[in-house]
């Protein structure tokens, strides 16, 4: 796979991770493709909408996690990055939807089988 920053960076033009490349996706959306993470549609939406950043190594540490609820045998996992929450499908490491640090507390997530704190 190439380096992220050649698949979204064009030389001489400086980026932030809300810009989008020509092919329509943000930095955050190329990084997380090469991690081998898919956002629905729903959890892209949230993410945005809640201002959910995370860095490379908060993907990475996500990706992790993902994989190490695979290696249990999970489903569905609530994986807590950084005090967000993301609930994954661990068999197409998909996140289903984030919910931001200020909303994690007082809530209570349902329908997992695993939970996983990177």
């Amino acid at each position: 796979m190439p380096p992220v920053a050649s698949v979204y960076l064009q030389p001489g033009i400086s980026a932030t991770s809300s810009q989008r490349n020509a092919a329509g996706k943000t930095f955050d959306e190329v990084l997380a493709e090469q991690q081998g993470l898919n956002f629905s549609a729903h959890a892209s939406q949230r993410v945005n909408q809640r201002g959910i950043a995370l860095d490379g190594q908060g993907q990475a540490r996500l990706a992790g996690a993902i994989d190490q609820a695979a290696s249990k045998g999970s489903k569905t996992s609530l994986v807590l990055v950084d005090n967000n929450a993301f609930i994954v499908n661990v068999p197409n490491k998909t996140i289903v939807t984030a919910v931001d640090a200020s909303a994690v507390r007082g809530n209570v997530f349902t329908n997992i089988d695993s939970t996983v704190i990177a």
